[in-house]
């Protein structure tokens, strides 16, 4: 969960993370062979023999080495799956055999632990609470995730409890990971709460990454880190054996270096779940295969939404923003001006509302969670008690305010619970009903504003600009995109649309990517050049 977006007060911006940067990082050569290399690619170095998956993985493993535990020591990586090898080594064997599952096979990925496995891996959303927690069953999407032929690595770090422990806390400090870093510039902020998915897919510590959202935690570390993410239909992917904040509006998403690498992975982990009731009811039959919408003149024809709140602000980007719409505009979209932001809290104080939404659903969905875990403690009230007689490693920085708050809230047959949830969704209402009134196949803005410093002693602050909350409320699709840099820190473009409408946002993010190639790999700088 991206928690700047409840922000207003900038002023906090200045204190940065004591921890010192490595000395001598400025010797730090990246020479990496699979730099930026795709799924496609590797999937053809395969075929033509030249590496297989147990010597991709064992690339990538020291990569984390390298580059993760040493050098500029990013701490995107939780946990190694010590199975690694073996599984890839399984996977070339069936390779030989003329066995071949799909585009995935062989892949190496590393995924969010807030996501459970069953393996040798604890799940443990960052909590030394939950130290020990091995899962007997896995999630949902990990199990079509093996059947595809992927390589489960490692774990990532995140914010802890996806960022929803406190109302000062850092994105990407758990008590178990310690600070995730930005890989563009090590004293920033990796954003959250998939931080560490998005730090380590950005450093080439993986081919692709999965992350997880409630409001933010895909496309903000996407955006920050200069990647393409997909927040999903609330739907498309299960949730099934993911620790939850909201059954509202959680959902798992790929979180990659291209669109295509994103829609290749976005196919094979979509479909119903008899135990994920929202996954039951799609509008229209799912695709198996998301990639076969990726158009180059995917924007011609279209009619695209653009958030005017986003128009101004700092100007440098805002100058990426009018940049991005004057090439929409030339690649044959028409373009609308709208004030979906400010429709939106016409309502009342969306993010209050939405706020408390999250604090009700994230106690009942956590102690259910827990209920059937490995975890020695089993509901939210334990987990408080843990922390509290463990402040000095759980709580250095910051509480856990929003934890309390939570377990204090009721069941969901509230009235004040019921009435807020239904302010919430009459975002859903609106977005249709602006996106009727104009015409349009998408709607457009800044994802995020640049990345902020690491300040462990104030907490995360607003940089400006954030587009992930109406896509999060109402539970529809949302892709970020590369725009462009901002003194070297990346910054995205947003495409949000109806519900299950991934194949025409996919198709319109690619003739961006296409039309601009913005992504520049990370330079692992100590700080903003003087």
């Amino acid at each position: 969960m991206d928690r700047r977006k409840f922000l207003r007060n900038s002023s906090l911006a200045g204190a940065i993370l004591s921890t010192s940067i490595p000395s001598g990082l400025q010797n730090f050569k990246d020479e990496f062979d699979l730099n930026e290399v795709t799924i496609d690619e590797l999937q053809q170095k395969m075929k033509e023999g030249k590496l297989n998956a147990a010597g991709i993985t064992q690339k990538y493993l020291q990569r984390i080495k390298t580059v993760d535990q040493q050098g500029p020591s990013l701490h995107a990586v939780i946990e190694i799956n010590p199975d690694a090898l073996s599984i890839a080594a399984s996977l070339d064997r069936e390779r030989k055999q003329g066995k071949i599952r799909g585009p995935l096979h062989g892949i190496p990925f590393l995924i969010k632990d807030n996501i459970s496995t069953a393996d040798k891996m604890m799940t443990t959303a960052g909590s030394l609470a939950l130290l020990g927690n091995i899962m007997l069953e896995e999630a949902f999407i990990i199990k079509k995730l093996r059947e595809a032929g992927a390589v489960i690595m490692g774990k990532t770090n995140l914010s802890e409890w996806a960022n929803f422990r406190s109302s000062r806390s850092t994105s990407g400090w758990s008590s178990r990971g310690g600070q995730t870093r930005c890989p563009y510039v090590l004293d920033r902020n990796p954003s959250g709460s998939s931080s560490g998915s998005g730090a380590a897919t950005a450093a080439n510590l993986c081919a692709i990454s999965i992350g997880t959202e409630t409001d933010g935690s895909i496309v903000s570390p996407s955006s920050v880190n200069g990647l393409v993410g997909i927040k999903p239909t609330v739907g498309l992917w299960s949730r099934t054996g993911i620790i939850p904040i909201s059954a509202t509006q959680d959902t798992a998403g790929p979180i990659a270096r291209t669109v295509r690498d994103a829609a290749i992975l976005l196919g094979p982990l979509a479909g119903p779940d008899s135990t994920d009731p929202v996954t039951l009811h799609p509008t229209t039959q799912l695709p198996v295969d998301y990639a076969q919408f990726l158009d180059p003149h995917g924007i011609q024809g279209k009619t695209i939404g653009i958030e005017s709140a986003h128009l101004k602000g700092h100007e440098g980007v805002v100058a990426l923003y009018n940049a991005a719409i004057e090439i929409l505009k030339k690649s044959g979209a028409t373009v609308v001006e709208i004030d979906l932001l400010k429709k939106l809290n016409e309502i009342g104080s969306i993010n209050q509302s939405e706020f408390l939404v999250l604090q009700y659903e994230f106690k009942d969905g956590l102690n259910k969670y827990l209920a059937g875990s490995q975890s020695k403690v089993r509901t939210l009230a334990e987990i408080i008690a843990f922390n509290k007689s463990h402040e000095a490693a759980v709580m250095p920085y910051f509480k856990q305010e929003t934890l309390i708050d939570s377990d204090a809230k009721g069941g969901l047959q509230s009235e004040e619970y019921k009435d807020t949830l239904a302010k919430t969704l009459l975002s859903r209402t609106i977005i249709e009903n602006l996106m009727l009134e104009h015409h349009l196949d998408a709607i457009s803005g800044v994802t995020n504003g640049p990345a902020c410093c690491i300040d462990l002693v104030a907490g995360d602050y607003d940089t400006g600009f954030s587009f992930s909350t109406p896509a999060a409320i109402a539970g529809f699709p949302h892709i970020t995109v590369p725009m462009g840099q901002i003194n070297e820190l990346p910054i995205g473009l947003s495409f949000m649309g109806r519900p299950y409408t991934e194949p025409q946002l996919l198709s319109i993010a690619y003739a961006y990517e296409q039309a601009t190639h913005l992504r520049r790999p990370p330079a692992f700088m100590q700080r903003i050049p003087t």
